[in-house]
Protein backbone atom coordinates (compact mmCIF):
# COMPACT_ATOMS: atom_id res chain seq x y z
CA UNK A 1 0.00 0.00 0.00
CA UNK A 2 2.36 2.42 0.83
CA UNK A 3 4.39 4.65 -1.94
CA UNK A 4 8.26 5.38 -1.63
CA UNK A 5 9.02 8.32 -4.15
CA UNK A 6 12.94 8.49 -4.68
CA UNK A 7 14.49 12.04 -5.79
CA UNK A 8 17.79 13.40 -6.57
CA UNK A 9 19.62 14.25 -9.21
CA UNK A 10 20.65 11.89 -12.36
CA UNK A 11 23.08 9.54 -10.92
CA UNK A 12 23.05 9.73 -7.16
CA UNK A 13 22.45 7.04 -6.16
CA UNK A 14 18.80 6.35 -6.38
CA UNK A 15 18.95 2.81 -7.85
CA UNK A 16 21.02 1.41 -5.12
CA UNK A 17 19.17 2.97 -2.78
CA UNK A 18 15.67 1.35 -4.37
CA UNK A 19 17.62 -1.57 -4.43
CA UNK A 20 18.22 -1.75 -0.60
CA UNK A 21 14.72 -0.67 0.81
CA UNK A 22 12.95 -3.06 -1.54
CA UNK A 23 16.09 -5.51 0.27
CA UNK A 24 15.31 -4.89 3.41
CA UNK A 25 11.37 -4.44 3.66
CA UNK A 26 11.10 -8.03 1.56
CA UNK A 27 13.37 -9.25 4.69
CA UNK A 28 11.91 -7.86 7.76
CA UNK A 29 8.06 -7.86 6.43
CA UNK A 30 5.75 -10.41 4.12
CA UNK A 31 5.01 -7.01 1.57
CA UNK A 32 5.64 -7.41 -1.68
CA UNK A 33 8.14 -4.68 -2.97
CA UNK A 34 7.82 -3.22 -6.60
CA UNK A 35 10.22 -1.00 -8.15
CA UNK A 36 8.87 0.98 -10.77
CA UNK A 37 11.38 3.26 -12.78
CA UNK A 38 12.50 4.42 -15.76
CA UNK A 39 14.89 0.92 -16.62
CA UNK A 40 11.13 -0.96 -17.16
CA UNK A 41 9.68 1.10 -19.57
CA UNK A 42 13.23 0.54 -22.03
CA UNK A 43 13.56 3.75 -23.25
CA UNK A 44 16.64 5.59 -24.18
CA UNK A 45 17.08 8.73 -21.75
CA UNK A 46 19.03 11.24 -24.17
CA UNK A 47 16.71 10.55 -26.58
CA UNK A 48 13.23 11.00 -23.84
CA UNK A 49 15.16 14.19 -21.95
CA UNK A 50 15.63 15.70 -25.19
CA UNK A 51 12.45 15.84 -26.48
CA UNK A 52 9.14 17.76 -23.64
CA UNK A 53 6.45 15.02 -25.30
CA UNK A 54 9.00 12.10 -24.86
CA UNK A 55 9.03 13.08 -21.38
CA UNK A 56 5.78 13.80 -20.68
CA UNK A 57 4.64 10.45 -21.89
CA UNK A 58 7.53 8.59 -19.79
CA UNK A 59 6.43 10.28 -16.62
CA UNK A 60 2.66 9.54 -17.84
CA UNK A 61 3.70 5.85 -18.02
CA UNK A 62 5.40 5.79 -14.66
CA UNK A 63 2.49 7.37 -13.06
CA UNK A 64 0.07 4.99 -14.55
CA UNK A 65 2.35 1.97 -13.34
CA UNK A 66 2.40 3.29 -9.96
CA UNK A 67 -1.79 3.43 -9.77
CA UNK A 68 -2.16 0.16 -10.85
CA UNK A 69 0.22 -1.35 -8.61
CA UNK A 70 -0.49 0.18 -5.47
CA UNK A 71 -3.30 -1.50 -3.18
CA UNK A 72 -3.72 -2.43 0.29
CA UNK A 73 -1.02 -5.15 0.52
CA UNK A 74 2.30 -4.08 -1.64
CA UNK A 75 5.15 -1.51 -1.41
CA UNK A 76 6.02 0.33 -4.41
CA UNK A 77 9.02 2.40 -5.04
CA UNK A 78 9.06 4.98 -7.58
CA UNK A 79 12.95 5.10 -8.79
CA UNK A 80 13.24 8.12 -11.07
CA UNK A 81 14.48 11.58 -10.90
CA UNK A 82 10.83 12.67 -9.94
CA UNK A 83 12.04 16.40 -10.11
CA UNK A 84 9.29 19.55 -9.55
CA UNK A 85 10.60 21.78 -12.63
CA UNK A 86 8.38 20.49 -15.23
CA UNK A 87 8.25 21.86 -19.20
CA UNK A 88 5.21 24.67 -18.26
CA UNK A 89 2.53 21.66 -19.26
CA UNK A 90 1.73 20.00 -15.90
CA UNK A 91 1.99 20.89 -12.37
CA UNK A 92 4.94 19.21 -9.95
CA UNK A 93 5.55 16.03 -10.97
CA UNK A 94 5.79 15.20 -6.95
CA UNK A 95 2.40 17.14 -6.23
CA UNK A 96 0.89 15.11 -9.10
CA UNK A 97 1.85 12.14 -6.73
CA UNK A 98 0.75 13.39 -3.26
CA UNK A 99 -2.29 13.79 -5.10
CA UNK A 100 -2.27 10.41 -6.47
CA UNK A 101 -1.60 9.18 -2.93
CA UNK A 102 -4.39 11.21 -1.57
CA UNK A 103 -6.78 9.48 -3.82
CA UNK A 104 -5.87 6.18 -3.07
CA UNK A 105 -6.06 6.87 0.69
CA UNK A 106 -2.47 5.60 1.17
CA UNK A 107 0.79 6.79 3.33
CA UNK A 108 3.67 7.86 1.35
CA UNK A 109 7.36 9.72 2.21
CA UNK A 110 10.27 11.16 -0.17
CA UNK A 111 13.99 9.62 0.00
CA UNK A 112 16.10 12.53 -1.64
CA UNK A 113 19.46 10.99 -2.53
CA UNK A 114 21.49 14.40 -1.67
CA UNK A 115 24.89 14.88 -4.05
CA UNK A 116 26.74 17.55 -5.30
CA UNK A 117 26.55 18.18 -9.33
CA UNK A 118 30.14 17.64 -9.63
CA UNK A 119 29.73 13.96 -7.67
CA UNK A 120 26.79 13.05 -9.78
CA UNK A 121 28.49 14.15 -13.03
CA UNK A 122 31.62 12.04 -12.05
CA UNK A 123 29.75 9.09 -11.47
CA UNK A 124 27.52 9.54 -14.75
CA UNK A 125 31.19 9.72 -16.36
CA UNK A 126 32.12 6.55 -14.50
CA UNK A 127 28.75 4.05 -16.43
CA UNK A 128 29.67 2.38 -19.43
CA UNK A 129 29.12 4.50 -22.67
CA UNK A 130 25.45 3.42 -23.03
CA UNK A 131 24.26 4.22 -19.86
CA UNK A 132 25.39 7.51 -19.42
CA UNK A 133 23.34 10.74 -20.12
CA UNK A 134 24.99 13.26 -22.14
CA UNK A 135 27.03 16.35 -20.62
CA UNK A 136 24.38 18.64 -22.13
CA UNK A 137 20.78 16.48 -21.00
CA UNK A 138 22.66 15.95 -17.62
CA UNK A 139 23.36 19.60 -17.01
CA UNK A 140 19.44 20.41 -17.96
CA UNK A 141 17.90 18.09 -15.74
CA UNK A 142 20.42 19.44 -12.97
CA UNK A 143 19.04 23.32 -14.03
CA UNK A 144 15.51 22.05 -13.72
CA UNK A 145 15.75 20.15 -10.47
CA UNK A 146 14.12 21.57 -7.46
CA UNK A 147 15.25 20.18 -3.92
CA UNK A 148 12.32 18.58 -1.76
CA UNK A 149 11.45 20.80 0.94
CA UNK A 150 9.28 19.29 3.88
CA UNK A 151 7.74 22.12 4.46
CA UNK A 152 5.67 21.38 1.08
CA UNK A 153 2.76 18.63 2.08
CA UNK A 154 3.84 16.36 -1.31
CA UNK A 155 7.58 16.55 0.15
CA UNK A 156 6.63 15.44 3.28
CA UNK A 157 7.85 13.19 5.22
CA UNK A 158 11.07 13.22 4.17
CA UNK A 159 14.60 11.43 4.20
CA UNK A 160 17.57 13.27 3.00
CA UNK A 161 20.30 10.97 2.26
CA UNK A 162 24.40 11.64 1.77
CA UNK A 163 26.08 9.20 -0.16
CA UNK A 164 27.81 7.24 2.66
CA UNK A 165 24.94 7.47 5.36
CA UNK A 166 22.91 4.78 6.34
CA UNK A 167 19.26 4.46 4.92
CA UNK A 168 17.09 5.01 8.45
CA UNK A 169 15.32 1.66 7.67
CA UNK A 170 13.21 2.21 10.92
CA UNK A 171 11.99 5.79 10.32
CA UNK A 172 11.13 4.79 7.19
CA UNK A 173 8.79 1.89 8.17
CA UNK A 174 7.06 4.15 10.47
CA UNK A 175 6.39 6.57 8.30
CA UNK A 176 4.57 4.41 6.32
CA UNK A 177 2.99 1.64 8.51
CA UNK A 178 2.20 3.87 11.67
CA UNK A 179 1.10 7.25 10.02
CA UNK A 180 -2.31 7.88 8.42
CA UNK A 181 -2.74 8.22 4.80
CA UNK A 182 -3.50 11.96 4.53
CA UNK A 183 -7.22 12.35 4.24
CA UNK A 184 -8.93 13.49 0.24
CA UNK A 185 -9.60 16.84 -0.35
CA UNK A 186 -12.19 18.41 -2.03
CA UNK A 187 -9.80 18.88 -5.26
CA UNK A 188 -9.05 14.70 -5.23
CA UNK A 189 -12.34 13.17 -4.20
CA UNK A 190 -14.11 11.82 -7.19
CA UNK A 191 -17.68 12.52 -8.36
CA UNK A 192 -19.78 11.21 -11.24
CA UNK A 193 -18.38 13.13 -14.51
CA UNK A 194 -22.16 12.90 -15.65
CA UNK A 195 -23.22 15.96 -13.68
CA UNK A 196 -23.95 18.35 -16.01
CA UNK A 197 -23.70 21.40 -13.63
CA UNK A 198 -20.13 20.38 -12.48
CA UNK A 199 -18.81 20.37 -16.27
CA UNK A 200 -20.61 23.56 -17.11
CA UNK A 201 -19.75 25.75 -13.71
CA UNK A 202 -16.00 24.17 -14.73
CA UNK A 203 -15.95 25.95 -18.11
CA UNK A 204 -17.27 28.64 -16.72
CA UNK A 205 -15.78 29.77 -13.85
CA UNK A 206 -12.10 28.97 -15.78
CA UNK A 207 -13.08 30.91 -18.29
CA UNK A 208 -14.12 34.16 -16.70
CA UNK A 209 -10.73 33.41 -15.07
CA UNK A 210 -8.73 34.01 -17.72
CA UNK A 211 -10.80 37.00 -18.66
CA UNK A 212 -10.40 38.61 -16.15
CA UNK A 213 -6.42 37.88 -16.31
CA UNK A 214 -6.62 39.18 -19.95
CA UNK A 215 -8.20 42.35 -18.82
CA UNK A 216 -6.44 43.36 -16.07
CA UNK A 217 -2.96 42.68 -17.95
CA UNK A 218 -3.99 45.99 -19.79
CA UNK A 219 -3.40 48.31 -16.35
CA UNK A 220 -1.14 45.88 -14.82
CA UNK A 221 2.68 45.41 -14.93
CA UNK A 222 4.66 42.56 -13.42
CA UNK A 223 4.75 41.98 -9.43
CA UNK A 224 1.16 43.17 -9.30
CA UNK A 225 -1.57 40.77 -7.95
CA UNK A 226 -4.41 40.27 -9.95
CA UNK A 227 -7.88 39.14 -7.93
CA UNK A 228 -10.39 37.36 -9.95
CA UNK A 229 -13.89 36.45 -9.64
CA UNK A 230 -14.95 33.74 -7.17
CA UNK A 231 -11.26 33.50 -5.52
CA UNK A 232 -9.82 34.95 -2.38
CA UNK A 233 -6.16 33.88 -3.57
CA UNK A 234 -4.86 36.30 -6.33
CA UNK A 235 -2.76 35.71 -9.66
CA UNK A 236 0.93 36.66 -8.57
CA UNK A 237 1.68 38.58 -12.39
CA UNK A 238 5.66 38.03 -12.93
CA UNK A 239 4.96 38.45 -16.36
CA UNK A 240 2.46 39.81 -18.97
CA UNK A 241 0.76 35.96 -20.24
CA UNK A 242 -0.89 36.23 -23.84
CA UNK A 243 -4.23 34.34 -24.30
CA UNK A 244 -2.71 31.43 -25.93
CA UNK A 245 -0.80 30.60 -23.06
CA UNK A 246 -3.57 30.75 -20.45
CA UNK A 247 -6.10 28.65 -23.13
CA UNK A 248 -3.50 26.34 -23.01
CA UNK A 249 -2.96 26.07 -19.16
CA UNK A 250 -7.13 26.16 -19.14
CA UNK A 251 -7.36 23.15 -21.24
CA UNK A 252 -4.65 21.69 -19.43
CA UNK A 253 -6.86 22.20 -15.57
CA UNK A 254 -10.19 21.30 -17.09
CA UNK A 255 -8.34 17.82 -18.08
CA UNK A 256 -6.78 17.25 -14.60
CA UNK A 257 -9.94 18.50 -13.10
CA UNK A 258 -12.02 15.89 -14.87
CA UNK A 259 -10.18 13.27 -13.33
CA UNK A 260 -10.17 14.43 -9.86
CA UNK A 261 -13.30 16.28 -9.35
CA UNK A 262 -14.50 18.51 -6.47
CA UNK A 263 -17.79 18.43 -4.96
CA UNK A 264 -17.69 22.08 -4.15
CA UNK A 265 -17.53 24.09 -7.87
CA UNK A 266 -16.87 27.06 -5.07
CA UNK A 267 -13.51 25.79 -5.00
CA UNK A 268 -12.90 25.87 -8.44
CA UNK A 269 -11.87 29.58 -8.72
CA UNK A 270 -9.21 29.08 -6.20
CA UNK A 271 -8.12 25.53 -7.47
CA UNK A 272 -7.56 27.25 -11.05
CA UNK A 273 -5.28 30.33 -9.42
CA UNK A 274 -3.32 27.91 -7.63
CA UNK A 275 -2.86 25.85 -11.04
CA UNK A 276 -2.13 28.95 -12.86
CA UNK A 277 0.83 30.17 -10.29
CA UNK A 278 2.46 26.93 -9.83
CA UNK A 279 2.07 27.04 -13.84
CA UNK A 280 3.51 30.59 -14.23
CA UNK A 281 6.30 30.45 -12.32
Amino acid sequence: MPLIVMCGYPCSGKTRRAEELKAHFEGSTDRKVHIVGDGALDVEKNTVYADSQKEKNVRASLKAEVERKVNKDDIVILDSLNYIKDLKYLTGYRYELFCLIKHTQTPHCLVYCLTSDEESSTWNTSRDAAEQYSQDIFDALVLRFEAPDSRNRWDSPLFTILKDDMLPFEAISDALFKRKAPPPNQSTQSQPLSSANFLYELDKITQDVLMAIFNAQKTSVPGDLIQVPGATEKIELTRNINMAELRKLRRQFISYTKMHPTENTGQISNMFVQYLNKSLH
